[in-house]
């Protein structure tokens, strides 16, 4: 978990309110006992703010509750909406939850919530779009383009090459790419195009979809890329949250 701290969601109002989706969704949560090779799948009973609490199912195995409540260290591990959810814990304790046996785990104060390229793409807004300033190479007439972006993830970005300009580009990689990201920052990467789709549009015109992926990106402009991501996510719910 250490090597995802970019990743990492520490507002506590957040951290109750996934564990709570988590637990109405009927999500399995694996539970690893720190230094044990079994493996408990549990889920969430319920979060309780008051007592900052997690209560948990026990497992059916009662040799393996008597290893999870000696564990120092419990790691968990569950997935919500296909985006990958890792928190961990020290201290479960026994209770009784709707008078059937259960566990209790403090509130964590953090968790990671891993949101995978292959899992989880976000359209960029219309209303506010965003560009990708590609330096073109000299055969391609040199100078820098912009090509507003479809959708954007963790690994990469596809963009809209309306004017063809970019042609056949499959497995091409453009060095020195800029993205600026509203109200967060300009990512510089490298970029390399993957696949090409040709769109026909309702004007009968030809569009271009690019899918590009991130060569080498740092940790600092990924973390800027999931700053984004969080932040489309949150107004589209909010969006939503409003029709409702």
């Amino acid at each position: 978990m250490e090597n995802w701290h970019d990743f990492e969601v520490s507002s506590r109002r957040e951290i109750i309110a996934l564990l709570r989706s988590i637990g109405e969704k009927n999500q399995l949560v694996r539970m690893l006992i720190q230094g044990e090779a079994d493996v408990c799948v549990t889920s969430v009973l319920d979060v309780d703010p008051d007592t900052n609490s997690v209560i948990l199912d026990r497992s059916i195995d009662n040799a393996q509750n008597l290893r999870i409540l000696r564990g120092q260290r419990i790691s968990f591990e569950t997935s919500l909406d296909k985006i990958r959810i890792l928190f961990s814990g020290e201290g479960v304790t026994e209770t009784m939850f709707e008078n059937a046996p259960a566990l209790k785990l403090a509130l964590p104060l953090s968790l990671i919530r891993l949101q995978r390229r292959e899992f989880y793409r976000m359209a960029t807004p219309v209303s506010n779009p965003v560009s990708a300033m590609i330096q073109m190479p000299d055969d391609l007439g040199g100078g820098t383009v912009g090509f507003p972006l479809s959708d954007i993830s963790c690994g990469g970005i596809a963009i809209l090459d309306n004017k063809l300009v970019l042609g056949d580009t499959i497995g091409i990689n453009y060095e020195g790419c800029r993205i600026d990201l509203p109200e967060i920052g300009a990512v510089t990467t490298t970029l390399q195009v993957r696949n090409s789709v040709d769109l026909t549009l309702l004007n009968n015109k030809t569009n271009r979809r690019l899918g590009c992926h991130f060569i080498d990106i740092s940790r600092g402009n990924l973390a800027m890329v999931q700053r984004y991501i969080t932040k489309l996510e949150r107004e589209r719910n909010a969006r939503i949250a409003g029709l409702n």
